[in-house]
């Protein structure tokens, strides 16, 4: 069939010499123009078949809805552009405040958990959680912390969610200027734990209204009666959800300056040598 189509002539004249043809001769003959012939013929067919290949896949790429809107879909304040790709195949990062979880590509399966690389010993989600708490504070104005800052320039900041009646938070308030001397500038947010209309959270917001926050908080640390009243307009609530949202339980939590959460107290010494010891592992 290939030689029909070949320089041999036309198809009348070439029939009876291929009938009349040996086997012997005819083989030959039938290789020869596979040869010659047959890489046009089979070069012309493969690119065709590529080109549907091509098309067929644009076709349903095109065809194919984001899985990101059809995530973004299922939680009402999730935009599409906070859902990113995971680590692991078919699986996508959604971020739900200061929260990580994991949802299949249909939108279909939620997962919460941790994502941690085997070969590198590495917790994945943990690391997206320190880029989250990062960005999240960056977002809290200063102007809305009760600051402790070293009187030279800080080498590093922490913040540091405190609850006026915690122990170990006043333990920690007592040795703040050891923190400061030690170059740790403090940044202070509220976590009252007991919750709203709680006599912690009132507390929390008569230090957040006064005209003095550093002096307020260091006479409730002391548990000394404020005379200051509860302001409308304060952060406490604004703190408190960040606190729930960055899954913080107890109090004192201490947040370094790049997101990793230290759960717990640290005295000054104790403090400055893990941040050294973190800069330097990063280096």
């Amino acid at each position: 069939m290939v030689l029909l189509t070949g320089p041999m002539g036309g198809i009348s004249g070439l029939i009876p010499k291929v009938l009349t043809m040996p086997i012997r001769v005819l083989l030959p003959t039938l290789a020869l123009g596979l040869c010659v012939l047959g890489p046009t013929v089979v070069q012309a067919a493969a690119a065709q078949t590529a080109a549907q290949t091509a098309a067929q896949t644009a076709a349903q790429t095109a065809a194919a809805p984001d899985p990101r809107a059809a995530i973004a879909a299922k939680f009402p304040d999730v935009r599409a552009e906070q859902v990113l790709p995971s680590p692991v195949q078919g699986l996508f990062e959604v971020r739900i405040g200061a929260k990580i979880a994991y949802v299949s590509a249909d939108g279909r399966y939620l997962l919460q958990g941790e994502i941690i690389d085997l070969d590198s010993d590495l917790n994945l989600t943990e690391s997206r959680r320190e880029a989250v708490r990062r960005d999240v504070l960056a977002g809290v104005s200063e102007a809305d912390m009760v600051v402790f800052a070293p009187k030279t320039r800080p080498t590093s900041t922490v913040t540091v969610f405190t609850d006026i009646d915690c122990g170990y938070c006043r333990k920690l308030h007592k040795q703040i200027a050891d923190y400061n001397a030690r170059g740790i500038k403090v940044r202070y947010m509220f976590f009252p734990r007991s919750g709203p209309g709680t006599e912690s959270w009132t507390k929390a917001e008569q230090v957040a209204c006064a005209k003095d926050r550093r002096t307020a908080l260091t006479r409730a640390k002391l548990g000394e009666t404020s005379k200051d009243k509860p302001c409308k307009v304060n952060p406490v609530a604004q703190d408190y959800k960040i606190a729930k949202e960055f899954g913080l339980q107890g109090t004192p939590a201490i947040v370094l300056e790049s997101g990793e959460l230290i759960g717990g107290y640290l005295d000054p010494a104790e403090l400055s040598k893990y941040i050294e010891e973190q800069k330097v592992a990063k280096n």
